[in-house]
This record gives structure tokens, sequence and C-alpha cells, in this order.
């Protein structure tokens, strides 16, 4: 197990959060939990040696996946994927495929309607009325391929329709299972659109310049008659207590955090 963990930490030293394997939700079975419990104590010389807490992080992802490891969960090989998989479903591109086609059918007729008499476009027009006894000969072929022409918009407004459809409810079912899995994801997917993870990471040097430009220069304020009011009349509050943070306070809040779920980029579950 002390074998695992350290071939653990030497492979995810230096990996960026996006290139993380994904880690499987496991479940609360007697072993699982006898595995975790086995492996904290070893974590004890790891965790009192950091003194960052990306370094904690990293910390615990690597006895998190050891502990898949040992129990013989199936990690993906790739990174994780930082936005929802853009493969288009099949039906889709079936229903798609027939729409296209029915558009250029219907350009062709109207061309044939406009006196377009070409060898490709009488053949397009024969193969459109293939099977319906119409003849491109007859009086009334102008109102036959007008009709031709509405159905075959009614035909793509109704695929258009079953797309919104299927789409709609694909949406609801993957959201419903969002909800089950991992809430905070699918409250933070409602509340601003998805934004693809792949771009280069910021530099630290850029961001410490960035931070320190808007907190360390000197501004000044606007010091209003009113906020001498105000600070006289605050003037006999109280301030408030140092807060101290405990571990024990630590371990009775994520006492009944949602187990195995990870909600940021670190892939971290509880």
């Amino acid at each position: 197990m002390r074998s695992t963990l350290e071939e653990a930490i030497v492979e995810t030293r230096s990996t960026p959060l996006e290139n993380r394997p994904r880690l499987p939700r496991l479940a609360l079975s007697k072993r699982n939990r006898a595995v975790v419990r086995a492996l904290n104590p070893m974590l004890v010389t790891y965790l009192e040696a950091s003194l960052e807490l990306c370094e904690t992080d990293s910390i615990l992802f690597r006895a998190a996946l050891a502990v898949c490891r040992i129990i013989g969960a199936k990690l993906s090989t790739a990174g994780r994927a930082t936005g929802q998989s853009s493969a288009i479903p099949a039906w889709r591109i079936r229903i798609e495929e027939r729409i296209a086609r029915a558009r250029v059918l219907i350009g062709r007729l109207i061309c044939f309607r406009s006196g377009n008499t070409r060898p490709r476009i009488v053949r397009t027009v024969r193969m459109a009325f293939a099977g319906t006894n119409v003849s491109l000969s007859q009086p009334d072929i102008t109102q036959k391929l007008t009709e031709r022409i509405d159905d075959l918009k009614q035909r793509i407004a109704a695929w258009g329709k079953r797309i919104r459809r299927y789409t709609e409810r694909s949406t609801r079912f993957n959201q419903n299972r969002l909800f089950q899995s991992d809430q905070k994801r699918l409250y933070k997917s409602l509340e601003r659109p998805i934004v693809s993870g792949t771009g280069p990471a910021p530099n630290q040097a850029d961001t410490v310049a960035f931070w320190r430009s808007l907190w360390s220069e000197p501004v000044n304020h606007n010091e209003g008659p009113w906020t001498e009011v105000v600070a006289s009349q605050c003037a006999g509050i109280m301030p408030m207590d140092p807060v101290i943070i405990t571990p024990d306070e630590v371990a009775e809040a994520v006492r009944r955090a949602p187990n195995w779920k990870s909600p940021g980029l670190d892939g971290l579950h509880h």
C-alpha cells in the first residue's frame, strides 16, 4: 500500500490539473472504507511537510489515486474533459442529412419551375416524382411542382421540430443525471455558459503583477463628509474576535459532505 502511494506521488508530482486522470466514484463498502482508513495515517508525514495549499491538494489527490489503484477501480488514461463532448449524436446527423437533401431538391424543383431544363435538373425532378404517375409534360406540372415543394418544406419543418424536441429531452435527461451525481456542477452550468479550459494557464508572474497593481497602488478615495458621520456612528462597535478554525471543526463540517464528488478543476473528491 505504501509503495502504491509513493508511485502515485512520483507520477503526479508535476502533472497539470487538466491532465490529471478522472477519479471514478467509489461505493461506500466496508472494503473501500478499510483501505481509506489504512492509508490515512501514511499521509501525516507528507501533510506536515506541506507548506502550500496547492501542495496539500496535490497530496490528497495522489492519496485518492492510490486508493483507486489498490481497490482496482478503472481509471481514464487521458486527461479529464474540461467541457461537454462535442460529438453529434447519430440520430441528429441522419435528420440533418435528410434536411440537406430536401433543401437541395427544393432548389432544383424551383429551378425547373423557372424554366431551367438542364439534363441534371430534369433527372432530379423525375426522381422527385418517381412512383407518383406525374409526367413532366402534363399541363398542370407547375401546380404539381408547387405542391411537391410545399410538401418538402413541411417535412423540413417537422424534422427541425424533431431535432429541437429530441435536444430538449436530451438536455433534461443530462441535467437530471448531473443533478444526481454533481449538483454543484449543474448549478454552475445553469449560471453561466460552459467555457472550455483547454487554453494556456495564466502565468504566475502576470497574476501577481495584476493583483499587486490593484491592491498595492495608493488610491485617492472620495473622503466626503458622510464618511466621518458613519465613522462616528460605528466608533462604539466592538471589533470582532479573530476567527480560529481548528481541524476538528473542519472535520465536522465535511463529515456530511457528499462522498466522491469533484466539482473543481483539481478533480479532488470529498
